[in-house]
């Protein structure tokens, strides 16, 4: 049997320093090259540019550093580096407008505040174990979150979309904040009912069905998405929450059967929304034909040109005409990093996402609370169909969605949002990182040198043999309890077996007896039951020779070789029981 192999890990807190400043100085980069590109010069605040940027990732780093020592350190890099060079791109768009917009500073200020958001969410959670509590509040104020656009003169909607809310002339996508409390309540759900969920139904196709009772929460979700899909025109955020839902299912019950099922759903009703209205045949139609219609979809066609003028390498910051397409800032930033750094920048920014999805799909391998493995997986696959939805709308792999490219795009709600993502990834894999106490192997051995010793008297019994003819000389009796041993007198192994006086003989305990008294070898008859081999003979009353009393034959009495002895009588019930004292050794 192969011994069990425990892993331990180290803090890598140095290793973390290491990559966060190598990560903020590649996203400095991209904004001094902007202007030394463009201008042949750097701005006189750049110092202050630099410096304020760097000292936001050493105040994240600390903030991991005393938090969470076994946290991983790869993720956060990863995060700043994205988010640095979505800075550096949203400053090179201010550039090319006349005058200079200052949408760059608006979205650093949205950056330190992500910060502080995800600072004040590990400060103040700590354990997300403390979250599996509330699965049914959480889903409904994710549901609650996700609707709330719709809801009359609190909704907006731009571009065609009603996925934001307007308060006191302040915009803010309440999607956003659905995710993370949907991605919590869905963990907590499936936590509590995988076993039920994995039982197996019918089988169709070599694929074990569920059962038809364990649909409901598919089917609510299926509604749920719909209900985005129609209403809010969004296909984005629909896909983003029913995919995530099936996908945690699949973790949870470990059957391929969701997934199907659950893409099934998902294309029926696309299939239902593109028959019934209007705006998903259009986002249908610039995703397989958009030349078909170029006013209508300029954006996607802006956005085509531009990467294909990039090529391989990019036109370099600064240098490129990213401008052109509309809301470069937001939705189509990808398109932007594509023209200027060319297809090998925007495919290394897609293995930066890989990468930090693949770090929070190992958290959830190695933690072993359940919760918690669904939770690190459900987070990462928020990261994973985002970055999939958005990137592969603008690249023409999917039909256009409404959704922002993580940490890179404009926007603050999606930059809070997606830092507090970070921060329950970073508290799951602090824990599943960290060294549990090792299990003692073997006694624990106690030491007993300051213990008192105590002497316990005991009374020495004499050895000598005791006769009938000398009962002065027999020893002290010792009242006998329940727990007592009791000794049978040898004999061949039957209840009636006659037992030889000559023979050594050992005390017979009497449960509860409170004395023993020796009697002669005069004294009445004692009936003593029977531990020998069970006889084959049963008495006229009906009790098995096992149960019957029997009396100890004498030598005159003793039947003949051959012949079984006769049944003793039974005992009269008010007879004295004592037992003789013989004497012998014990």
């Amino acid at each position: 049997m192969a011994a069990e192999v425990t892993v331990t890990y180290r803090k890598r807190r140095n290793v973390e320093l290491a990559m966060v400043l190598l990560a903020q100085i590649l996203g400095a980069g991209g904004y001094v090259l902007t202007h030394l590109f463009r201008d042949a010069r750097l701005p006189g605040e750049w110092p202050y540019v630099v410096g304020a940027w760097v000292l936001i990732g050493l105040v994240a780093h600390l903030v991991v550093r005393f938090t969470m020592p076994y946290a991983d350190p790869v993720m956060l890099p990863i995060v700043l580096l994205l988010n640095g060079l979505g800075l550096a791109m949203i400053h090179r768009l201010d550039l090319a407008t006349v005058p200079p917009g200052s949408d760059a500073v608006t979205q650093f200020v949205w950056t330190c505040v992500a910060v502080v958001g995800f600072a004040a969410t590990i400060l103040a959670i700590r354990d997300p174990e403390r979250l599996h509590r509330f699965p049914y509040i959480l889903f409904l104020v994710g549901v609650v979150l996700l609707l709330l656009p719709l809801v009359p003169g609190l909704g907006r909607t731009n571009y065609g979309a009603t996925i934001w809310i307007s308060i006191a002339g302040y915009s803010f996508q309440p999607a956003e904040i659905a995710k993370i409390v949907l991605a919590i309540a869905f963990a907590s759900y499936l936590a509590d009912r995988r076993t039920v969920l994995a039982q197996a139904g019918h089988r169709f196709l070599g694929v074990e069905l569920p059962r038809a009772r364990d649909l409901g929460p598919v089917l609510l979700m299926w509604g749920a998405s719909l209900i985005v899909l129609v209403a809010e025109s969004d296909l984005g955020t629909s896909l983003l929450f029913f995919g995530l839902f099936v996908m945690m299912l699949y973790v949870a019950t470990e059957k391929i059967a969701w997934p199907i099922l659950g893409g099934l759903l998902f294309v029926g009703g696309a299939l239902l929304a593109y028959q019934l209205f209007g705006h998903v045949r259009v986002r249908v139609s610039s995703w397989l034909d958009p030349f078909s219609d170029f006013q209508q979809n300029y954006q996607i066609i802006q956005g085509q040109f531009g990467m294909a003028w990039g090529g391989l390498f990019g036109r370099g910051w600064g240098l490129g005409s990213p401008s052109l397409t509309p809301l470069a800032k937001s939705d189509f930033i990808a398109t932007a990093i594509g023209e200027e750094l060319g297809t090998v920048g925007l495919m290394a920014v897609i293995v930066l996402y890989a990468l930090l999805v693949t770090r929070g799909l190992r958290t959830a391998l190695t933690v072993t609370e359940p919760f918690l493995k669904l939770l690190s997986a459900g987070l990462a696959f928020v990261v994973a169909l985002q970055v999939f939805a958005i990137i592969g709308g603008v690249t023409r792999l999917l039909p256009l969605t409404g959704l922002t490219t993580p940490f890179m795009s404009q926007g603050g709600s999606s930059l809070l949002a997606n830092w507090v993502v970070l921060a329950l990834m970073l508290m799951v894999s602090h824990i599943a990182r960290k060294p549990r106490p090792e299990p003692v192997a073997g006694p624990v051995e106690v030491s007993l040198a300051a213990d008192a010793t105590q002497a316990i008297p005991v009374q020495r019994l004499p050895r000598s043999p005791i006769t009938p003819d000398d009962p002065a000389a027999a020893a002290p009796t010792v009242p006998l309890g329940a727990g007592a041993k009791t000794e049978i007198v040898a004999g061949s192994g039957r209840s009636s077996d006659a037992v030889d006086p000559d023979a050594p003989t050992s005390y017979i305990a009497v449960p509860d007896a409170p004395t023993s008294q020796i009697v002669s070898p005069d004294a009445p008859t004692t009936y003593i039951p029977g531990i020998g081999a069970p006889g084959p003979d049963v008495s006229a009353t009906g009790i098995p020779d096992t149960q019957r009393p029997h009396t100890a034959a004498t030598p005159e009495s003793a039947p003949e070789p051959g012949q079984d002895a006769p049944p003793s009588p039974l005992p009269d019930p008010d007879a004295t029981r004592q037992v003789p004292r013989i004497g012998g050794d014990q």
